[in-house]
């Protein structure tokens, strides 16, 4: 794979592949440019080498137009960022966008309207791959966060140019995420969230790699509740109770130090922000739920953090947007922060865990993809990065 530094991109038209997908509030404000600047690094260097900029990105997961997906204020907010105008294209392929492409000047960046407004984005649809690629010398991916999907302009378009290569952000999201797969050990995995579906695969990849992994959020009452334990009315996945005993079947036989937590915080619901109570026993009473790990699974969980040489973490431990719940995953942001091991946070919810705890500046590297992390480490591959390799 190349990479962006291996090119001569002066009077050439770039196409790069960026990740703008950021919140908007209701008024179409963005409340979050990290996403942008990220990208700024790669930007920057083309722009200052006299390259041509095409940028792309979608933003949510629209099915068709619609104004309230419009990157117009990505745009406005790049060019603030940049100090320099940025060309909106009414669309993302087209008349139009043809002649402003052809237009283009060293220096000169347009960016494409959401690519998810054109159908044949998500499908990676042939024509629109070439349509992208139309007038095309260099196509950059430097949106990790996009490439674990075959979409056109991540995947196809990489086919249809004659050089192709990575960018800043994409090479040292690959070269973080390595240190998970061929880790420096002790190596620990903290894993959170509701869903166990969306975990398994990497469970599976890190049974054979990590020497401990770390179970918590709402996934961790499936684990509980496949071995028969009564949790009460948490949120269970009944369906992957199978699954849960043979990946601890699987832990065992492996030697990894699967742990479960042993003292859970309670509440009768989640909206009443209230702690009924926090106990070490089970059943749970029938009429609550556990909402964040206790105080004795906190303090062996940051024992072990603390031993760790590589740590990877995905998902919060708790109800964590909820004050009540969530000193769990504060305490474990904190503990993870304080390790002098290599330390990967992945993941929205975990981005925002480290953000609250105000230790987002003590984490070796916190990844831009949350999905497309998870699944780099359970395959040591992307769909985006084999399209660059090909």
């Amino acid at each position: 794979m190349k990479f962006i530094e291996d090119l001569d991109v002066r009077h050439k038209t770039v196409f790069v592949r960026v990740d703008f997908n950021v919140p908007l509030n209701d008024r179409g404000e963005i409340t979050d440019d990290t996403r942008i600047r990220a990208s700024l690094t790669t930007i920057q260097y083309l722009l200052a080498r006299g390259a041509k900029l095409i940028l792309a990105s979608h933003l949510g997961r629209p099915k068709k137009p619609d104004p309230a997906a419009s990157l117009r204020p990505v745009a406005a907010r790049l060019a603030e960022l940049l100090g320099r105008n940025v060309h909106m294209a009414p669309d993302v392929v087209g008349a139009e966008v043809e002649r402003l492409k052809a237009g283009l000047r060293d220096g000169d960046i347009l960016l494409l309207e959401n690519v998810r407004f054109h159908p044949g984005e998500t499908k990676n649809d042939p024509d629109l791959s070439r349509a992208l690629a139309q007038g095309v010398d260099i196509f950059i991916n430097d949106a990790f966060g996009s490439s674990h999907r075959a979409h056109a302009s991540v995947v196809g378009i990489a086919g249809m140019v004659p050089v192709k290569a990575a960018g800043f952000l994409m090479k040292k999201e690959v070269d973080f995420l390595k240190k998970a797969i061929d880790p420096v050990k002790p190596y620990v995995a903290v894993l959170g969230g509701a869903k166990t579906e969306d975990k398994i695969p990497v469970i599976e990849a890190l049974l054979e790699k990590a020497d401990c992994v770390l179970i918590g959020g709402a996934m961790a009452y499936t684990f509980l509740a496949a071995q028969g334990r009564g949790v009460g009315k948490s949120l269970v996945e009944p369906d992957k109770f199978e699954i849960a005993l043979n990946i601890l079947k699987k832990a065992k036989e492996r030697g990894v130090d699967f742990r479960l937590p042993v003292d859970h915080v309670l509440t009768a619901s989640i909206e009443s922000g209230v702690v009924t109570q926090v106990v070490n026993a089970y059943p749970f009473p029938a009429e609550l739920m556990g909402v964040d790990i206790g105080p004795r699974t906190v303090a062996a969980y940051a024992e072990i953090i603390g031993r760790a040489k590589t740590v990877f973490w995905n998902g919060p431990l708790g109800v964590f947007e909820t004050p009540a719940f969530a000193e769990g995953t504060m305490r474990i942001a904190r503990a993870v922060a304080a390790s002098s091991a290599v330390t990967i946070i992945g993941g929205g919810d975990s981005i925002a865990a480290v953000a609250k705890a105000g230790v987002s500046d003590k984490i070796s590297h916190i990844s831009t993809g949350g999905g497309a992390s998870l699944e780099f480490i359970a395959d040591g591959t992307l769909p985006g990065i084999e399209a660059l390799e090909g």
